[in-house]
Order: structure tokens, then sequence, then C-alpha cells
């Protein structure tokens, strides 16, 4: 049998296909459930070698229903699958648009202005421990908070960062969102991951952020309530202990 130069194409997009989906779910429960499915079948497919006609009757029928319940079972996989490939592709980034357009950004003055109120307002908070969660994404991603939060937005200042964060603020116990250079919402309720991975001394705040960022283009910044260190969640990932530098860094970035 003849190997042409796309039979190779093909088996290195397979391969990384499905290393691509090994690392979407590597370090989570779906992974185990995986192994699960995969030792069913391997099951299956020695009880048919051994001709044994009554196992093989049975785990017929759930191979046969096998896609439909991996459906079921993985998709909140499935769509961060298909999430990781629409944030690769750039499209819905609202610099994307700019780029494309020319449309004129904030000038280096503002954005140094609004590096400056964050740093202010999340060192203070960390001084005196005052729990909190920046969020910072897209604005195409407005939708994933309308409902979950109160829309503000308003722009950034280190007092108004501050007192949505205050422990009297009605607001303080969720997540603040920021967009396009504002304070798009706060207040809002992000979703918990279920990485077993994640350091066990870590809290539901600490959790919610890497829950977030598994389901949307997000980096989100947190104070400990308890020990007034700063961590940041990205990817699915979670960076502890940010000195004053790191924090300094990560706005760099963020706030462009």
């Amino acid at each position: 049998m003849d190997i042409g130069v796309w039979d190779v194409v093909d088996i290195l997009l397979v391969g990384l296909l499905f290393y691509q989906f090994y690392r979407l779910l590597r370090g989570t429960l779906a992974f185990n459930i995986f192994i699960g499915f995969l030792l069913v079948y391997l099951i299956y497919a020695l009880v048919n070698w051994l001709n044994m006609k009554l196992l093989h009757t049975i785990f017929e029928r759930f191979v046969d229903l096998g896609f439909i319940i991996l459906v079921i079972v993985f998709q909140q996989e499935i769509r961060r699958f298909l999430f990781y490939i629409g944030r690769g592709s750039g499209i819905g980034k609202q610099n994307f648009w700019q780029s494309l357009f020319n449309r004129k950004t904030r000038d280096e003055h503002q954005l140094e202005k609004i590096r400056e109120d964050l740093t202010k307002s999340i060192t203070n908070m960390a001084a005196t421990k005052t729990g909190s969660l920046i969020v910072f994404t897209d604005a195409s991603e407005k939708g994933f908070f309308e409902s979950t939060g109160v829309t503000i937005d308003a722009a950034i200042s280190s007092k108004l960062v501050e007192s949505i964060f205050s422990k009297s603020s009605p607001l303080h116990d969720g997540a603040m969102v920021i967009a396009d250079g504002k304070i798009m919402a706060a207040g809002c309720i992000l979703p918990v991951s279920e990485n077993p991975d994640l350091p066990t001394r870590i809290g539901m705040r600490h959790r919610a952020a890497v829950g977030i960022t598994e389901n949307i283009d997000a980096q989100v910044l947190i104070v400990s309530e308890e020990r007034g260190k700063i961590s940041i969640a990205k990817k699915g990932k979670i960076r502890m202990n940010l000195t004053q530098k790191n924090l300094q860094d990560v706005l760099e970035e963020l706030v462009q």
C-alpha cells in the first residue's frame, strides 16, 4: 500500500487532535471518565474475541449508545474544546477588528492611568485582606455576565474598585468584570472549577477564578481574604503569591 504526503498529513492532524483533546481533559474528572469508557471498550473487544455471547450482548448495547453517552457526559468539555478553537482564531476579539479596520486605540497615558489605579486598589486590598475577584476579558464576553451580576459600565478608578469590594458593599462577594478599559459589571457569579489537581488549600474564590478561565477567554486577579495574598488564574491554571513586581508585569500585559 502506497503512503502519500496527504496520508502523513492526515495522521499528523489526527495525532494533534488527540493530543489537544488530552490536554483539554488532563487533570479533570472527565479524564478519568474517558479512561473508564476506554476500558469498557477494551473489555467489549476482549469479550467479542473470546466469543462470550451473553457479555457480548450486554456490552454491545452499551457501545452502540457510546457516542450519545459521550456527548451527554462530555458536553462541557466539548463546549470548551470548541471555545478553544474559536479563541485561537482571534476573530471574536475586539482588538482583532480594531487592527483589521485600523481603529484608534487608547493612548499610553490613559492605559498607564488605568494600570496605576488597579495596582493601587489591588495593593490596598491585599494590605487590608479584602477579598476580591477581578476578571479581565473581552467585551464580546458581555453576555456571559449579564444575567449574573450588575451592569456598571464605569471608568476604572482605585476608589471605585475598593468601594465595590468593601465588606459593606452588597457587591463585594461577587466578581468584578473589566473589559475594554472599563468596569463592565460587578457582583458576578462565576462557575467553580472541578479540577482535582488544584491545590487543596485554596478556597472557593480561587476555584471560581480558575473556573471562569476554563469557560471563556479571561484572566482573573484574586486577593485572598484569609492571607491577603495576590494570585492570578489563566487558562485553567493558577499562579499564587504574586509579588508587587509580578502584579505590575501582569497588569502591563492585561491593560493594553
